[in-house]
């Protein structure tokens, strides 16, 4: 795979408006962080996009596959990419709301999505990113990741107010904003875990596929903000 840039986007189902209701304006600003960040990605000219988010298990999706918003009360489902051919009901949320983001830009580039386990070890998601890198007569790939950051800014926040939260989230706010791999694959995935911070293995994936592309990158961090107690970043890495 010649992989030619990266984004990173947060996967709130709240980010598709008919889910947010009344509220979507409440989130108009990462909406249009988001998008920007996908129009980078298809400005790198890619023969192709492939999303990464976590999920249950690590596993590779059909490319008709899709996903339902009906958890969050939209009985809507956001298909990957074909339609023409039989897909299941089996990406996960992350998956979903990045289908949903691509979706949005018009693209018809062929699209193919992997998601990483939620409990996946940090070497288990670097050695997951350089296999994602280094597969053979691959086509110009540009990377959808898609992570939240912690759940626990502030008493209203879902997993409540944790003092270790804010730092973690500058941490990584950093760490993408410098392209910074060995900052992303030094986050502890205990600590991850007890922020509640879905984002820590797909940004491992990431870490582990710039490392084995090679070359020098930039990062450009472009959204950081936690309306929800939920640290929400959106970043685009491109060759230097």
């Amino acid at each position: 795979m010649s992989l030619v840039a990266a984004a990173v986007c947060p996967h709130p189902p709240l980010l598709v408006p008919e889910v947010a209701g009344a509220a979507a304006g409440e989130l108009d600003d990462l909406r249009a962080a988001c998008d920007a960040a996908v129009a980078r990605l298809l400005d790198a000219r890619p023969e192709q996009l492939l999303l990464i988010g976590s999920g249950p298990r690590t596993t590779r999706f059909n490319p008709a596959d899709h996903g339902s918003l009906r958890p969050y009360g939209v009985d809507r489902q956001v298909r990957l990419w074909k339609v023409n051919c039989a897909g299941g009901p089996h990406l996960p949320l992350s998956l979903t709301v990045g289908a949903w983001l691509v979706g949005r830009s018009g693209t018809e580039l062929p699209r193919f999505a992997h998601s990483v386990a939620t409990d996946a070890t940090a070497d288990e998601c670097a050695r997951l990113g350089a296999e994602l890198a280094t597969v053979a007569a691959r086509p110009r790939t540009a990377l959808l990741v898609l992570g939240d950051g912690s759940a626990c800014r502030g008493q209203k926040a879902p997993g409540y107010d944790d003092p270790r939260a804010q730092a973690y989230d500058d941490g990584v706010a950093a760490a993408l904003a410098h392209a910074d791999t060995g900052a992303l694959l030094g986050l502890d995935p205990v600590l991850s875990t007890e922020l509640q911070a879905a984002g820590r293995a797909p940004w491992q994936v990431l870490a582990g596929a710039v490392r084995a592309a090679g070359g020098d990158w930039r990062g450009d961090l472009t959204h950081h903000t936690a309306p929800y107690g939920v640290a929400y970043l959106v970043s685009t890495w491109e060759r230097a």
